[in-house]
């Protein structure tokens, strides 16, 4: 386990990490998520309190646009503005978020950065966190990534453990096969070829 951090009197430092969450540029939209969202940083809460950390937002929640998400690129700069950039941050998403909200801020953050998402059939917080993941991994600064259907289940306290004693989670990826080593039917390959040489010759918008 890593040691504790000790403040000038010799006391141990607070484990204490920020949450913040980017959410849609549709203030609509993100009313409507904002319950399934306060559920989700409940959670995570308590599981940061299981582990002897305290999880603390980073912004206030906005009573007048009914929601605490980061809803604007500008919003998001000076949230981070305020963050101090030493500390762990978890950019917590239950529902669909825009990544520019938050990526400026996480470029120059210096402190171990923890995305977390949930997994579930109705709400799109894994398919936002991968996306700020992507985007992350683009922008080259480093990150772990964590998500459940149940933030008190062994697994992901587990995994939560493991990021709070040495800032970063391994994941099983065995599975991952490097292309080169696929041996794929020729006309499978065939049409591959044909689709990747159309893709050249016609862009198509594609969300990445």
């Amino acid at each position: 386990m890593a040691a504790l951090s000790t403040t000038a009197a010799g006391r141990p430092a607070a484990r204490r990490a920020v949450l913040v969450a980017s959410g849609d540029l549709r203030e609509e939209a993100n009313r409507v998520c904002w319950p399934t969202q306060q559920a989700m940083e409940k959670q995570l809460t308590a599981a940061f309190a299981r582990a002897g950390w305290s999880l603390e937002r980073g912004h206030a929640v906005s009573r007048s646009r009914g929601h605490g998400f980061i809803a604007s690129a500008r919003e998001g700069l000076d949230v981070f503005a305020g963050i101090d950039p030493g500390l762990p941050v978890v950019v917590a998403e239950a529902v669909w978020q825009y990544s520019n909200h938050v990526l400026p801020g996480l470029t120059t953050h210096t402190g171990p950065i923890l995305t977390a998402a949930n997994w579930s059939g109705q709400w799109p917080g894994l398919v936002g966190m991968l996306n700020l993941n992507g985007s992350l991994t683009k922008s080259g600064v480093p990150y772990s990534t964590v998500w459940a259907d149940d933030f008190a289940s062994p697994s992901f306290e587990r995994h939560l453990k493991a990021w709070l004693d040495t800032r970063t989670v391994h994941h099983d990826t065995s599975h991952v096969v490097p292309i080169d080593r696929v041996r794929m039917p020729r006309d499978v390959s065939q049409q591959a070829e044909a689709l990747a040489a159309e893709l050249v010759a016609r862009k198509a918008l594609m969300g990445v």
